[in-house]
């Protein structure tokens, strides 16, 4: 089995964080693919950056399916042109946010978002609404941490993530938090640990998903 994991953004540090996040959970024989769209952006954050990412997904999407990828993970949590990306191939595609939010759903869990900034916000309840999810969202929060914050070293990004959680948890009455950033995927271990509630990841849970799409789609 052969996934494509996307980054529409052009950050490769954010892509081999995911990468490596994504090899954690994989079943055993998978091949994953790590794809920088180099033509994106630096960082997702609102409509106007994803709007301006999907060209270059798209093109690294035609490429992949080319190559014989059997499903992709589009790693923004914005789920960036993941329906142009399903008109481009009949293979499994999966978007990192909407897999988190099915996650928590089918684990039982009413879920607070904890995203980066303001700016994403809309775009990420727009989403759960379209997804028919809104059942389960308690609200979307922004930590008001830039995205390329959660690359560099050194910065308070993850505290300021986790006071977020903090304030989710004491005021929202959810049951999980959803971390809302591709950046994030390297936080939910220690977040869950210290607040003692589920943090759930989108890369894990997207490429569960879309291995199982994959077999699903190999029987039949």
């Amino acid at each position: 089995m052969k996934i494509a994991i996307i980054n529409p953004n052009s950050t490769e540090s954010m892509t081999s964080k995911v990468l490596e996040v994504a090899h954690l959970v994989a079943p055993t024989g998978t091949f994953l693919k790590g794809i920088t769209s180099i033509e994106g952006p630096p960082a997702i954050q609102g409509p106007e950056d994803g709007l301006a990412a999907v060209p270059g997904l798209l093109k690294e999407i035609k490429k992949a399916d080319s190559d014989g990828i059997d499903g992709f993970i589009i790693a923004c949590f914005d789920d960036t042109g993941i329906d142009e990306a399903r008109q481009l191939t009949s293979k499994p595609v999966v978007g990192i946010g909407e897999a988190a939010f099915h996650a928590s759903m089918m684990l039982g869990y009413k879920f607070s978002v904890v995203t980066t900034l303001s700016v994403s916000v809309p775009v990420i309840e727009e989403n759960i609404e379209r997804y028919g999810v809104h059942s389960f969202c308690k609200k979307v929060r922004a930590s008001e941490v830039p995205v390329l914050e959660l690359e560099r070293e050194g910065s308070d990004a993850e505290h300021r993530i986790s006071a977020e959680i903090e304030t989710a948890i004491e005021e929202d009455n959810c049951s999980s938090i959803v971390l809302g950033c591709a950046g994030m995927a390297d936080l939910p271990t220690r977040l869950s640990k210290r607040h003692k509630i589920p943090v759930i990841d989108g890369v894990a849970a997207a490429v569960g998903m879309v291995c199982a799409l994959v077999a699903m789609q190999k029987i039949n």
